[in-house]
């Protein structure tokens, strides 16, 4: 099974601790889960005006997260599409991990 590698960065600052995820994914892993969301056809997207889409925002409740179940991959990560864009999402703390373009 392919597995998407995952990198863990920490930084503390002023004594408090912060961390922020980045998930590398191949070009044949981000070919594999392209064509498995094109398959889906995930319903549009509406989100909140002043949400910023970028690795480490937490999505809010309001937004449905797809389940990522393309074959081959080993991840339990869940997904949604915005304007073309797929971005990979943290199930627990709904934070976005990694974006396709």
């Amino acid at each position: 099974m392919k597995r998407l590698l995952l990198t863990v960065t920490f930084a503390a600052f002023a004594g408090v601790a912060s961390a922020q995820t980045t998930v590398v994914i191949s070009p044949e892993q981000a070919t594999v889960i392209r064509e498995y969301i094109v398959t889906q056809e995930p319903a549009p997207v509406e989100l909140p005006a002043d949400l910023t889409l970028e690795v480490g925002t937490a999505l809010p409740e309001t937004i449905e997260l797809r389940p990522l179940e393309a074959p081959d991959l080993d991840v339990q990560y869940r997904y949604v599409v915005v304007d073309g864009r797929t971005f990979l999402v943290e199930l627990e703390t709904r934070e976005i991990v990694h974006i396709i373009e």
